[in-house]
């Protein structure tokens, strides 16, 4: 019997329990470093890449996933009579988007739609978890467009990083370009808006950007059932999971999920970094 199979790339690095248990298609974005290349997830992981990163000189660069990396899961999960739903990361973060566009080319009168999910990390997760989990009900392929798509309207992600140094120096600083001029020694909080890294608030010490952090979070879910939170990190285990034991403690939330930064968006937002994602209403 054919289903529809969700298809992301590595950034939304849900834990593999999920990938597994829903069918989840992963495509790796890649990571250039000191004249070495490696698959985001497969090649090197979290932990590694940011015990390296906090003692590099060097900063890597990352390379969106290609046509063929698209091309060649379309063409496996097709050969097996499926459809196909692609949600890749944002395009105002990465070119993945468009990779996954031009392989849907590839394919002509194929069952494959690609939406910009203009998420990223666990944001992005929770909108695949919305769609593969219906695509497991038995829901179609345009069910599970329209579904990830009313998803979007019920997400959020805040992130607080302990340097900006990385978004800086990946050009990926957006609307918190302002704070340079204050010191790269402040704590923004940022989050994810219509696709693009946006600054919110700053704070002085990572404690307090955190709490402002949750404080948004709050905000925004306020009232609304149900909750699913996930908090993710780089390099901040501990930090992370006490962090999730409140925000599921304090929301009601009916999931968490505890993940880690992708290492492509790590080399973006750098060691200790810290975040909250949701899900409310849905």
């Amino acid at each position: 019997m054919s289903r529809v199979v969700i298809v992301t790339d590595s950034t939304a690095y849900l834990p593999k329990s999920y990938v597994d248990d829903l069918g989840i298609e992963v495509v790796p974005l890649t990571l250039n470093w000191d004249g070495k290349t490696y698959r985001d997830g497969i090649d090197i992981q979290p932990d590694e890449f940011y015990t390296r990163l906090s003692t590099s000189n060097t900063f890597p660069t990352t390379s969106q996933a290609t046509i063929q990396d698209f091309s060649t899961v379309f063409q496996k999960v097709l050969d097996r009579g499926d459809s196909i739903l692609t949600m890749p990361i944002s395009s105002g973060i990465s070119g993945t988007v468009f990779s996954a566009f031009k392989a849907k080319e590839m394919f002509k009168g194929a069952p494959i739609e690609v939406i910009d999910t203009r998420l990223v990390s666990m944001a992005l997760s929770f909108q695949v978890l919305a769609a593969a989990r219906a695509a497991k009900a038995g829901a179609s392929l345009e069910e599970c467009k329209q579904i990830a798509l009313e998803a979007y309207k019920h997400i959020g992600v805040y992130f607080v990083v302990d340097s900006l140094r990385y978004l800086h120096a990946g050009g990926r600083i957006g609307g918190g370009k302002r704070f340079l001029g204050t010191a790269l020694k402040i704590k923004p909080v940022l989050e994810i808006r219509e696709g693009k890294i946006e600054a919110v608030k700053s704070a002085i010490t990572m404690g307090k950007a955190v709490e402002a952090m949750i404080d948004l979070v709050k905000h925004d879910i306020h009232g609304k059932t149900p909750v699913r939170i996930s908090v993710f990190h780089a390099l901040a285990e501990k930090k992370a999971q006490v962090l999730l034991d409140r925000m599921v403690t304090e929301c009601n939330a009916v999931e968490g999920i505890l993940s880690y930064v992708s290492p492509v968006v790590g080399c973006h937002v750098g060691p200790g970094t810290l975040s909250i994602a949701y899900m409310a209403g849905m």
